[in-house]
């Protein structure tokens, strides 16, 4: 049986010598299963070379992917950059937007923001989303935010989800449409709900949180921080964990909210060290701490946060987690008032 399947193999491939026989013979190895071996590509790639090579703009989109990431063949963004050129001149709209994308990021071919806009106009002409979401960005760039707005609601509208989250920051900032907080909550929902960009999610929960745009609900505020946290936005954790502590939409919970304030921290955001730093010093959630709290006012105040400033001034002036120092005190006292904390002022 294993010599039969030899011969048949061979016979297969001893016809496989048309240009559309071989492409179909690549589709066949392309889809065949999900989880393909290395050696399954690198045949791919020898299918699409001579198919490519006569011409067949599809075969040098397929193979320029596989030039790109390296799957088959050594990886050669250079080479990528001419199959997509090829295909694209072949009439393959998705080529075209990878050839932008490569000009845009200068990878395998010279940095080029007005080819890469060409081409992404030239996709977007075709109702490629992705192309008028990336020539949106060139345009926010340029604080273009009219055509940028535009662009980005053409892309939101053929279903590219970055789109309809870019239009909605524009909405929330006012910038190239009139600032209108529903239509920001209502692209910010749609683009939190499909799972995409958490961003969206921490967009929503201020809205909710401030009342703008919709009515205000802390509830639904802490379910679409906590949505940004467990996406790894920072900024989620530490909002969330500011609801926990003073029992807004959530039930007080001292030992949740330095869950979520860690979490931050881990995050790097220093408004989180902060808070945390007073929760171990009066003990709140966590065992009393001097210390930690010490340490964690002075990692807030490298990042630029006032009240880290002035709380680690305090530990200095009163012995706790610090050695008693006046004059290291009166030195955070006085970043925390070039902070703009009034308190640090006086």
């Amino acid at each position: 049986m294993k010599k039969l399947k030899s011969l048949l193999l061979t016979t297969v491939f001893s016809f496989v010598l048309t240009p559309l026989a071989m492409a179909e013979t690549a589709e066949y190895f392309l889809y065949k299963n999900e989880a393909q071996k290395q050696s399954d590509y690198a045949q791919i790639v020898k299918l699409l070379e001579p198919v490519c090579n006569n011409d067949n703009a599809n075969a040098c989109f397929r193979l320029g992917h596989f030039y790109s990431s390296g799957k088959g063949v050594k990886q050669n963004k250079v080479h990528a950059a001419k199959l997509y050129e090829k295909a694209c001149n072949g009439g393959i709209t998705e080529s075209c937007y990878h050839l932008g994308w490569l000009y845009r990021n200068g990878k395998g071919v010279e940095q080029n923001l007005s080819q890469a806009a060409k081409l992404f106009e030239q996709v977007c002409n075709n109702d490629y989303a992705d192309g008028c979401h990336e020539l949106g960005q060139l345009y926010r760039i340029e604080q273009n935010y009219t055509q940028a707005a535009k662009l980005y609601e053409k892309a939101c509208n053929g279903g590219f989800t970055d789109g309809c989250y870019y239009l909605g920051k524009l909405y929330s900032k006012g910038q190239g449409v009139k600032q209108d907080y529903a239509q920001a909550a209502k692209f910010f929902e749609q683009t939190c709900n499909n799972g995409y960009l958490k961003d969206s999610c921490y967009n929503l929960g201020q809205l909710y949180h401030n009342g703008q745009g919709v009515k205000q609900n802390l509830t639904q505020a802490a379910k679409f921080y906590k949505k940004a946290c467990n996406g790894g936005i920072a900024q989620g954790c530490h909002n969330l964990g500011m609801l926990y502590s003073k029992g807004q939409g959530v039930t007080q919970d001292d030992t949740q909210a330095v869950k979520f304030f860690e979490k931050a921290y881990q995050n790097c955001f220093a408004d989180s060290c902060a808070n945390l730093g007073f929760l171990y010093a009066e003990g709140q959630g966590v065992k009393q701490d001097y210390a930690q709290a010490a340490k964690l006012y002075e990692k807030a105040c490298q990042n630029g946060d006032a009240i880290g400033c002035y709380n680690l001034g305090n530990a200095y002036y009163n012995g706790k987690g610090k050695q008693q120092n006046f004059s290291t005190a009166k030195e955070y006292y006085g970043k925390a008032c070039d902070l703009k904390y009034q308190q640090a002022c006086d």
